[in-house]
């Protein structure tokens, strides 16, 4: 039986970067169309939704770009490749000011000269390909079939060299790509970590067991052809699991951990360390974030979520004390590193639960916050109710709110604005061309409605007038 095709026009992008059209009084997202273009499509069902799927392009718009990745519509890494590079900035910042844009503008999305080549944490599955060949790619998304991956062009060039390198040696000396399935296998994955302005590598290969008679040959094979590797690393990760890392490593070359330089200060990358795929706009990023935070010599600030200190020891050069906190033991370790090697030495680190930290500091506050200023940087699920309501009751003068997820953040950012505080600025920084994800930055001063009751402000500092502006 042949599909019916229907001839549709996108109204508009949905947060994902798919074009929405409207069909028998439903909001339809299609993959691939862009708004105003007429497009033919047939329709399917997934987990209780119905979906669009592009057959055929009847009137394009002058938003499309031609030169489009080959993946582009096989992996699912990126949504926006269709999509011509300032037209992707408008749509990202037009996300954000529809989100939170009502009383307070949202600044230019800040883009990329060259928004090609910038992821520099690159991850690959290895596999079987057409005659039994070893090949390296991502899983289409939302299956576990494998998509050979010869260049990526998001991803550093000299790492997609590394895996096509790995997959020659791994032919050449017989070393089989790990099988789900069945479980045999050595290779399962990698991972490769490239510095930004150092340009060291580490590659962290991802096996079913430590011990292999290759393992010597297959070391030598990269480092004679990849001399910038500094670290080959082994992850153990035996199981059954969609975890990429296992949690024991075995450093076959080097420290097991490389360097890179971003905004001034050295930072030390080891395979679990949580660091920005794309340290350029991380650069623009965190410069951003200290000019909208305004912090002086007398602010003490709390940077919660801290990972491995990156945005603290940023923030030490203009504050008083920082205190980073973070819940990963060997993220802290990373930090308490990084701190020593730049010798920073207003900055201190506590492995703590950022909500459980928070509550705890604010539990005997009266209205004299230790922080004058707060920076967080939750995950993509965005901070819990509880961490708010302590945030709110600690009343720092100022809070610097940085999210991956703008979705999340304006949830948080209503929450906050419930409880005293107004949004003075927004500003969105594109750290993912090609994808429909946008990372923004926003700051919020403590300015508590006037009322009958007492209400807490941080010491030394005034009620402020009552405006409107800023609330969600």
């Amino acid at each position: 039986m042949s599909k019916k095709i229907y001839r549709v026009r996108a109204r508009y992008l949905d947060h994902e970067g798919r074009g929405v059209v409207s069909f028998n009084h439903s909001m339809i997202p299609v993959e691939g169309l862009l708004p105003g273009e007429l497009g033919e499509i047939s329709l399917y069902r997934r987990k209780g939704e119905t979906f669009g799927r592009l057959e055929a392009l009847s009137e394009p718009s002058g938003q499309r770009q031609t030169q489009v990745c080959p993946y582009f519509e096989k992996c699912g890494g990126c949504q926006l490749w269709h999509m011509r590079y300032d037209a992707q900035l408008r749509f990202k910042q037009e996300q954000v000011a529809q989100l939170m844009g009502r009383d307070c503008t949202v600044l230019p999305v800040l883009g990329m000269e060259s928004p090609l080549g910038y992821r520099h944490k690159v991850h690959a599955t290895f596999g079987r390909g057409h005659g039994k060949k070893v090949i390296a790619g991502i899983y289409r998304e939302g299956s576990h079939e494998l998509i050979q991956i010869h260049d990526c062009l998001i991803q550093n060039t000299a790492a997609n060299e590394v895996i096509a390198g790995i997959c020659a040696a791994m032919e050449a000396l017989n070393i089989a790509p790990y099988d789900e399935d069945t479980g045999r296998g050595l290779l399962r994955h990698v991972l490769i970590r490239v510095g930004h302005k150092t340009g060291q590598m580490m590659v962290v290969l991802v096996v079913s067991r430590f011990q292999f008679p290759q393992s010597r040959a297959l070391c030598s094979r990269l480092l004679e052809s990849f001399p910038q590797i500094r670290s080959i690393v082994y992850s153990l990760n035996p199981y059954k699991t969609s975890m990429v890392l296992g949690r024991e490593f075995k450093t076959i070359y080097g420290d097991g951990v490389i360097m890179d330089e971003l905004c001034g200060l050295k930072f030390l990358m080891s395979p679990s360390s949580f660091y920005q795929v794309n340290p350029a706009q991380t650069e623009i990023l965190y410069t951003k974030a200290m000019e909208m935070a305004q912090i002086t010599k007398n602010d003490r600030v709390l940077d919660t979520y801290c990972g491995t200190g990156t945005i603290s020891l940023v923030a030490a050069a203009y504050a008083k004390s920082v205190t980073g906190v973070e819940q990963n033991p060997s993220a802290v370790a990373d930090a308490n590193a990084n701190a020593r090697n730049n010798h920073v030495k207003n900055v201190h680190f506590i492995c703590e639960d950022a909500t459980k930290y928070m509550e705890r500091v604010a539990v005997d506050f009266e209205g004299q916050s230790d922080y004058n200023v707060v920076i967080m940087d939750p995950p993509r699920s965005g901070s819990s109710p509880r961490f708010l309501k302590a945030l709110a009751k600690l009343a720092p003068h100022r809070v610097i709110y940085i999210s991956c997820n703008p979705v999340t953040q304006k949830r948080d950012l209503t929450a906050l604005c419930r409880d005293g505080y107004r949004i003075m600025k927004i500003q969105p920084v594109d750290m993912f061309p090609m994808t429909a994800g946008i990372e923004n930055i926003v700051l919020l001063q403590y300015a508590p409605r006037e009322s009958g009751r007492q209400t807490h402000r941080p010491k030394g500092t005034a009620r402020r007038p009552q405006r409107s502006e800023g609330r969600l």
